[in-house]
């Protein structure tokens, strides 16, 4: 018997249609351009550093703010004299304070948003789990070793409610927020009978609630704990997403859920963690907003939702999912404290405040969108 080496194609056989003719031109066609224009290159540089766009507005806030704070000091009859205090260190410890609560729910936002999801009962669970820690420690007099896991509890068990209906019932992220938000938002009054919990009571029976506002001081600048916490968190979640599997998973699942499925994700049991940690991402914030405002009151945190989603869009998050980082969230929630306290130290009121922050929302999810169209 002969050997497969042996055998010899026949004449017009399967192997004569692969040969190359003489003289034929053997170029492989290519179709990628080599000539990018230097917008081209701009735009593919920003997709893949999402947060370049939100630094550089950040910048351009402060020295903006800051050339009218020289102004100011100049003695410039068109700009308001409080505009001078925009450098205080005092006034910036003010600003990070500012921040301090939209960033910490902004990076529970960030973990929904990077999956393609939205999360509208983020400020409702931050609200309701500290209405419980106050309630519970303050006036059903519980030890605070009880009350404040408690606390903490709800809020995870919050957010694992959400991520249970959009993981097993296939219900819109958006739908099922929309819901909780009345639901929780409910069980709000009735915890809290909408009474405030006053600071001197707080102080009397449950002084650890306040912690997260306690000042550390550098001479005229007062760093709360509340700050620190939320630095921290952000160092630890930009790790997470960054550097583990599980933060490679959360952009697939956002990115495209059919392909992320089809490498070996499981994008359901993704879902239900992200939701279930931003639960306890905002039952935290409920924590530090206590100490921030001295006191525990049902209507605390009614812009949270807002301001956080404001918070992870400035920060160039895509509401479409998959691009994005907790490090934008901050820069975008500074962002929004930079230009609020500034115009106000410039004399300018509330509504062009929020002109102004509506003006970089649109900004923001415009470029956005022209950024896309290179994964287009």
């Amino acid at each position: 018997m002969n050997s497969t080496s042996d055998v010899t194609d026949p004449p017009g056989g399967p192997a004569s249609f692969e040969r190359v003719l003489p003289k034929e031109d053997t170029t492989v066609a290519v179709f990628e351009s080599h000539d990018k224009t230097l917008l081209t290159r701009l735009q593919h540089f920003l997709h893949g550093h999402p947060t370049a766009v939100p630094f550089v507005v950040l910048i351009l806030g402060i020295l903006v703010f800051g050339a009218l704070a020289l102004l100011a000091q100049s003695g410039v009859s068109f700009v308001a004299p409080s505009s001078r205090n925009f450098f205080l260190p005092s006034n910036l410890s003010v600003v990070l304070q500012q921040v301090t609560i939209t960033a910490i729910v902004g990076m529970a936002q960030t973990l929904v948003i990077l999956t393609a999801g939205i999360d509208l009962s983020v400020g409702a669970m931050l609200v309701l789990s500290h209405v419980v820690m106050g309630r519970f420690a303050v006036i059903y007099g519980w030890p605070i070793e009880l009350a404040f896991p408690l606390g903490l509890l709800l809020g995870t068990v919050c957010g694992l409610i959400n991520g249970s209906l959009v993981t097993y019932l296939k219900l819109p992220p958006f739908i099922v927020t929309l819901g909780t938000l009345s639901i929780f938002g409910a069980l709000n009054i009735y915890f809290s009978k909408s009474e405030t919990i006053r600071e001197v009571d707080i102080q009397d029976a449950a002084p650890f609630l306040e912690f997260m506002g306690t000042a550390i001081r550098f001479g005229t600048a007062r760093l709360i704990y509340g700050s620190i916490l939320m630095l921290a968190m952000a160092v630890c979640f930009w790790y997470v997403l960054n550097r583990t599997a599980f933060g490679r998973h959360i952009h697939a699942t956002g990115d495209d859920p059919d392909a992320a499925r089809l490498a070996g994700i499981n994008t359901d049991r993704v879902l239900l963690a992200v939701y279930t940690i931003a639960g306890f991402i905002c039952a935290v914030g409920g924590w530090v907003m206590i100490g921030r405002i001295g006191a525990v009151s049902p209507t605390a945190g009614g812009t949270a939702n807002l301001d956080s989603i404001t918070a992870v869009v400035i920060g160039g998050t895509s509401l479409f999912g998959g691009r994005g980082s907790i490090l934008g969230t901050l820069i975008g929630a500074l962002i929004v404290g930079v230009f609020r306290n500034g115009l106000a130290l410039a004399g300018l009121s509330d509504l062009w405040q929020d002109f102004t922050v509506g003006v970089l929302i649109i900004l923001a999810v415009s470029i956005d969108q022209w950024i896309r169209r290179v994964s287009a």
